[in-house]
């Protein structure tokens, strides 16, 4: 079983304590926790039953001695020491994952390969699948992020090649279009506007909204407000982390959110209504991203299959 060894400790130089001898099993699954802050979610994405994430995350807090995460009927929030551990834990697994990938790649070939979670399926799944077919003998490993993470995956030299939402200001990136895809209104099914099969970009202006959050990728975010609320009007009422926790706070109520088409269907949260805004269509892009200086021929192999 994986383990770290060197000690929890702070230096002068280190921004705080590094985690060492924890199980990495444990700091998966807290960080896995972190992204839903909900432990039944937390427990579907790990294949785990609840029981048995609540117990990797007591005995997480019993070996570092200090309580992690505070526990609502709801879900749950992080304490301060769960927040520095969070930021911990990715930085740490992050090293521990590029460590693996380089040790894989010395033997075989292989390709770090990370999605973007709001375009999965589609032209970027089907282009994946011709990769895998045409070159076999290549691993992919494969990884999930926003684009603001996925790009600075690709800065450090932690993935080989990224889908990410451009526009992305980075030189020492090629960034090669994949895909267009249509953005769609969400609104709630009681709402007046999901009468409507076109919705006109006046009629939402000023209607509380909700957003993830812009640092998730700056360039998709300001396109996105930039062509639904092109005259202003956007009001910001609430952040969710990605486009299923969107549809759901949609779903609540009270809240409309711009979302693209294909995660959106696919997700068919009840009680949302999608619908197709008038002329001039919105759209968001998907683009493959590599360092332009890559030497990993499985990155140029990809990419020539655009």
């Amino acid at each position: 079983m994986e383990r770290l060894r060197p000690a929890f400790a702070t230096t002068a130089r280190s921004e705080g304590a590094r985690l060492a001898g924890i199980d990495l099993d444990r700091l998966r699954s807290f960080q896995v926790l972190v992204a839903e802050l909900h432990f039944t979610r937390a427990a579907a994405r790990l294949h785990l039953t609840q029981p048995a994430l609540s117990q990797q995350i007591q005995a997480l807090e019993r070996q570092l001695g200090t309580p992690l995460v505070e526990r609502h009927p709801r879900g749950c929030t992080l304490t301060p020491v769960g927040a520095r551990v969070a930021a911990e834990t990715d930085r740490l697994l992050a090293e521990v994952d590029a460590a693996a990938a380089r040790i894989a790649a010395a033997a075989q070939g292989t390709l770090r390969l990370a999605y973007t979670r709001s375009a999965r399926g589609g032209r970027v799944d089907a282009l994946v699948a011709r990769f895998r077919a045409a070159y076999p003998q290549v691993e992919v490993l494969p990884s999930t992020g926003w684009t603001t993470p996925n790009v600075e995956a690709l800065r450090a030299g932690a993935v080989d090649a990224a889908f990410i939402r451009p526009p992305v200001d980075e030189p020492t990136l090629t960034c090669l279009h994949v895909d267009s895809e249509e953005l769609l209104l969400a609104v709630p099914a009681a709402h007046p506007l999901a009468t409507r099969r076109r919705i006109p970009r006046p009629a939402i202006a000023g209607l509380p909204a909700v957003m993830w959050p812009r640092e998730n990728g700056p360039g998709m975010f300001d396109r996105t407000i930039a062509q639904i609320w092109p005259a202003g009007g956007f009001t910001l009422s609430r952040h969710e982390p990605d486009d299923e926790q969107l549809l759901r706070a949609v779903a609540e109520g009270t809240l409309i959110a711009a979302v693209p088409a294909g995660r959106a269907r696919s997700l068919k949260v009840p009680g949302v209504r999608l619908r197709r805004f008038t002329d001039p269509i919105p759209t968001v892009d998907i683009a493959l991203a590599y360092p332009t200086a890559t030497t990993n021929p499985a990155v140029h192999r990809l990419a020539a299959l655009l």
